[in-house]
């Protein structure tokens, strides 16, 4: 009797302790989940670009006959384009905003033009005229950065300021029409300088080279005001330009001063069973 009621007994410790074991497995103890760490994207930068720059005429007057005479427009007026130089200083606001105040050197582009009229060697002659034209810009500008994709930020910009054209001394040489060699003595017109009004406009992508330097490429339209552009003599001027439009292909560096440092992610641990 004995022996079967400890074999009962045996049996019994045996499946409980089973149960036990079923009903009370260890719960893997999970890490700590690690707090993501924000790099900061904001701070200054330093700005250098170098391009060129296509430039549009909107037309040019003078007076014929000094400045009690009749104001007359150029028949024909052409500007070639030049280099632009420029550079500048920002601030990143945050991952799609930043400013920056740029100074630009749009470097000589020659002028060229031609007038109708009577002149000293017949009543009906047609003039040449020469001279050359340079520009130096200071804009404030705001960009809106369009998000990053595999290191390539599209943006678009807006630009404000002023713009002081330097004009270079105007030649002019009036020819008979009939006889194209019958001239008259070149007459030389002094340039004029002035501060324009000047607005831009931008467009561009930035490429990430390390985490403080990029590259830049993108378009600029500058509208600059009409002005001053020669002054009289011997019966002539003074004369004006109309402004000018400027499309410009740009390439340059940024250099930013915010730190490189990269969040700290430890180690994945093994899972602890407690």
């Amino acid at each position: 009797m004995m022996k079967y009621l400890g074999s009962a007994v045996a049996a019994l410790v045996v499946s409980s302790s089973a149960f036990a074991a079923d009903a009370f497995q260890p719960e893997p103890v999970q890490p700590m989940p690690v707090e993501a760490v924000a790099l900061s994207t904001g701070g200054w930068y330093l700005r250098g670009d170098v391009g060129y720059g296509w430039t549009h005429m909107r037309g040019a007057s003078y007076y014929q006959g000094g400045p009690d005479g009749t104001k007359t427009d150029f028949d024909n007026t052409d500007l070639d384009g030049g280099v632009v130089l420029g550079g500048g200083v920002g601030y990143q606001w945050n991952d799609y905003f930043r400013t920056d105040v740029t100074l630009d050197y749009l470097f000589d582009g020659d002028f060229n033009g031609s007038t109708s009229g009577s002149c000293g060697v017949s009543d009906d002659c047609v003039s040449s005229d020469r001279a050359s034209w340079s520009a130096l810009s200071l804009l404030a500008n705001a960009y809106v950065d369009l998000g990053t994709y595999y290191g390539v930020t599209p943006y678009v910009g807006a630009g404000i300021g002023a713009t002081r054209v330097n004009w270079g001394n105007l030649r002019n040489t009036s020819c008979s029409v009939d006889d194209p060699s019958n001239c008259d003595d070149t007459v030389t017109h002094s340039g004029k300088d002035s501060w324009r009004f000047t607005y831009a406009l931008m467009a561009g992508a930035s490429v990430d080279l390390t985490c403080n330097w990029k590259a830049d490429a993108g378009y600029r339209f500058r509208q600059i005001a009409g002005g001053d552009m020669f002054g009289y003599a011997l019966n002539g001027g003074p004369g004006e330009d109309d402004g000018f439009f400027v499309h410009e292909a740009r390439v340059g560096l940024r250099y930013s001063f915010n730190s490189c440092e990269v969040p700290y992610v430890p180690p994945a641990e093994p899972i602890v069973y407690k």
